[in-house]
């Protein structure tokens, strides 16, 4: 006869299968999720506040018939925006 295969063996390894789907596919979550808003927000708001002192400074600098303050503000907005898309399309990416 040959010898039945312990049930403790055969729901070990269904459990070790489980867990490793677990780990290698997390699903949704809502830190997940918070953790996500937060690393777009920051990538719009460092550049967009990055680029208001910038042009403060330029403004004292080399003034312009133009406020620098408020182009880098928008030029940190745009270059936040692409930053946070690309940001997200690796992240969602991989779904």
């Amino acid at each position: 006869m040959t010898p039945k295969p312990d049930r403790s063996t055969e729901e070990i390894a269904r459990q070790a299968r489980r867990m490793k789907a677990r780990r290698d596919d997390p699903g949704p979550s809502p830190l997940r999720g918070i953790g996500t808003f937060g690393m777009i927000g920051w990538s719009i708001a460092v550049p967009t506040v990055g680029g208001a002192f910038l042009g403060l400074w330029l403004d004292r600098v080399a003034p312009q018939g133009f406020s620098w303050t408020i182009a880098l503000i928008l030029g940190g907005v745009v270059l936040g925006a692409f930053i946070a898309a690309a940001w997200v399309g690796r992240e969602g990416g991989d779904k």
